[in-house]
């Protein structure tokens, strides 16, 4: 060996020694996740199910993953001005958002500003459960079968409260509409919650809503539940009864709720927010308080068999779109 060759070979052993010694020293050092406030966007107004869905996670969250978990409304547009937002959020972990399945906004508006399958990582499902039909307590109906017959000699003179364009609710009646052989006027408003004022007030007469946003009102006689939108009952909605029981079968119609991360998010980071709410939605309690609001706690068993689940339901989503007729203004 030439001297030349001996003094590369000693540079590159101490080159590699070097690196070999910092590797362990910078897996010591890089920073864990989280390490500061990660916040949860949700593209619905407060009072609807939306929203609760949202701050029971971000509390249970915190507390198992050790910060604090701060909730951010950005409704309007089906969820999709939020959707957007957190599509060109940083993948760092510390922006999440709470969506229901994209293939449903992806079906409704003809241009978006992301392509759900693209910018998103889906992380795990947090809740699923049925909507509920009521009515404002002066129509003159009763019954599921009622109130289809009522609109079926009153076509178009039946305004419907609808919490906004592209949300689940929306679809659901669009659906009822299709399968029923009726025609209401539907009402946009910005959420569950002024949706259900104007049902109570009398401005409109019907209302396909989530659990929460009209729970309490039911209770108090304020408004009239008739049937849930799936087709059985639910164990989480005592004495309502499903779409078939209460005369409209081969009607079914569901929503639920998951998070996302922006696609770029590092898998470790994934992971860990995938593992504490998994951890969180089941801690004590939780599945009681979401059951309190008619909702379910689901979660997945890894991001992969989140993300398995919505492939799978993305076909039946974009179909029921297409042959309920449903449109946007």
């Amino acid at each position: 060996m030439t001297m030349n060759s001996r003094r590369h070979l000693l540079r590159w052993l101490a080159l590699a020694g070097t690196a070999a010694a910092a590797a362990p020293l910078a897996a010591q050092t890089a920073p864990a996740y989280p390490v500061k406030p990660i916040r949860l966007v949700v593209g619905y107004p407060p009072g609807g199910s939306g929203d609760f869905i949202t701050r029971v996670a971000a509390d249970e969250i915190g507390r198992e993953i050790g910060v604090q978990v701060v909730v951010e409304n950005r409704p309007g547009a089906g969820g999709t001005i939020a959707n957007e937002a957190v599509s060109k959020a940083s993948p760092d972990g510390y922006t999440v958002l709470n969506a229901g399945p994209f293939a449903l906004t992806a079906a409704l508006y003809r241009k978006l500003g992301y392509d759900g399958n693209r910018d998103f990582i889906p992380v795990t499902q947090l809740a699923v459960g049925p909507m509920i039909i009521c009515v404002n307590n002066d129509l003159p109906v009763r019954t599921l079968k009622e109130l289809i017959a009522y609109a079926r000699a009153n076509p178009d003179k039946l305004n419907a409260a609808s919490s906004g364009n592209g949300s689940t609710p929306h679809l659901a009646t669009a659906q009822f509409e299709a399968i029923a052989g009726v025609r209401f006027t539907t009402v946009q408003f910005k959420g569950g919650g002024a949706a259900a004022t104007s049902t109570i007030a009398g401005d409109t007469q019907v209302m396909f809503a989530t659990p929460p946003t009209v729970i309490n009102f039911i209770k108090a006689g304020r408004m009239r539940a008739l049937a849930l939108t799936t087709a059985q009952a639910s164990p989480a909605i005592p004495g309502i009864p499903g779409a078939a029981e209460a005369g409209l079968p081969g009607y079914d119609s569901s929503f639920s709720f998951g998070l996302y991360l922006p696609a770029g998010t590092p898998a470790a980071v994934v992971r860990r927010l995938h593992e504490a709410t998994v951890k969180a939605m089941a801690r004590p309690g939780v599945r009681e308080r979401v059951a309190v609001q008619g909702m379910d706690v689901a979660t997945h068993e890894s991001p992969q068999a989140y993300a398995a689940a919505l492939r799978e339901g993305a076909g039946p989503l974009e179909r029921a779109v297409r042959e309920s007729g449903a449109k946007l203004e």
